[in-house]
């Protein structure tokens, strides 16, 4: 991963059972926190999966490898962190992507 490069993350939540409510109202607060204090963020946005895995995605971009890591040892996810570890029913998943530019330079990458 080259430092300079934008980076894309999906973070994914499994809320255990009765527990749905409480890492939603968590990861808004994430979001909104993340906005305000973390630099380097192009994309911040959660999602509720309808689909397939229950649970909740966050679709992240940073503009580079270390902005993404003072996101992870930033206040903001120090605080996400802390509201949901006992409320999810398997431990967060976190993937980082590698581009793979094709076809038209908008559509083809995040």
């Amino acid at each position: 991963m080259d430092k300079q490069e934008p980076v894309v993350v999906v973070a994914t939540f499994v809320p255990a059972a009765g527990h749905e409510a409480k890492v939603e109202a968590a990861l808004l607060k994430a979001v909104e926190a993340t906005h305000q204090r973390d630099r380097g963020c192009e994309l911040y946005a959660a999602h509720r999966s309808v689909r397939g895995k229950e649970g909740f995605v966050v679709i992240e971009k940073w503009s580079s490898a270390d902005d993404l890591r003072a996101h992870g040892a930033g206040s903001a996810f120090a605080a996400l962190n802390a509201e949901v570890e006992a409320l999810l029913a398997e431990p967060l998943g976190v993937t980082i992507l590698q581009p793979l530019p094709a076809g038209d330079d908008k559509l083809g990458a995040l």
